[in-house]
């Protein structure tokens, strides 16, 4: 209500912009439509930011940006407004009449202490008639853009460790300029039980390029010597046999021991 005039007209053509930070802005923008020569824009819409963790909903800010669409100048900044995500409680609706304020600085320092390079949601099963590991690449969450266009051409590549005779590589297929894939792949690994415990699950994923090596964009590695999540997903697998558990990790740029090439 009651935005700044932009153009000529004494009106605007606003549309909002949404990010989280810290992260990787270009990858987890959001945007609505553009409203043409009005003030008081009104858009009922819904914008989704899917693999969202209980952690970034203690440490992420979601940053509200109002903006002027403009056909022959840069886009003009109206106004922004920040609401850190623990104000939020799970499962319910809460409405914010907030006045916005001119831009505000990003803390560069922030962004780099642990680069995210988006979100995987992963499936986890022990299938005990076929006695071994069956596991989902479900999808992808705000990726980091790896091309000139702003996108990627992200595929997912596992691999379970130890593996002597490299026969444990699987591949998803490419999806071709996206930074939210969606894949549902599943892919089966024959293994006892037992030896399950000795074993940990690399998964990487890529930008597929032609013609040249392809980007390594990020990757998550889950066993028994991981933390926090990714050992507690491993754990949950193990522990329930016949169950798929899904869970969302992070991919960081640093895999250790990783062969980052492809």
């Amino acid at each position: 209500q009651g935005l700044k005039p932009m153009d000529h007209n004494g009106l605007a053509d606003p549309y909002v912009k949404l990010h989280l930070l810290p992260g990787a802005s270009k990858a987890n923008k959001l945007r609505t439509k553009t409203l043409r020569n009005t003030l008081n824009p009104m858009w009922n819409e819904t914008l989704t930011y899917y693999g969202i963790t209980d952690e970034d909903m203690i440490r992420k800010t979601l940053r509200i940006s109002v903006c002027d669409e403009d056909k022959f100048r840069h886009n003009e900044f109206i106004g922004e407004t920040r609401i850190p995500l623990k104000k939020l409680k799970p499962n319910q609706t809460k409405n914010f009449n907030i006045c916005l304020e001119k831009q505000l600085p990003i803390d560069k320092t922030e962004d780099k202490s642990l680069e995210e390079r988006g979100r995987i949601l992963i499936s986890l099963k022990y299938v005990s008639q076929k006695q071994g590991l069956q596991v989902g690449i479900l999808r992808c969450a705000h990726l980091a853009a790896m091309d000139a266009n702003g996108y990627s051409d992200p595929y997912v590549k596992i691999y379970l460790k130890p593996d002597e005779d490299k026969k444990s590589k699987h591949k998803t297929a490419v999806k071709k300029k996206t930074l939210n894939p969606e894949f549902n792949e599943e892919f089966f690994y024959e293994i006892k039980h037992g030896d399950l415990a000795k074993k940990t699950l690399e998964v990487t994923v890529w930008d597929y390029d032609i013609g040249k090596s392809n980007d390594f964009i990020g990757g998550v590695v889950l066993g028994i010597n991981a933390k926090g999540e990714r050992l507690k997903h491993w754990f949950d697998c193990l522990k329930n046999k016949d169950k798929k558990i899904e869970r969302w990790h992070t991919l960081t740029n640093e895999l250790p021991g990783a062969v980052l090439s492809d």
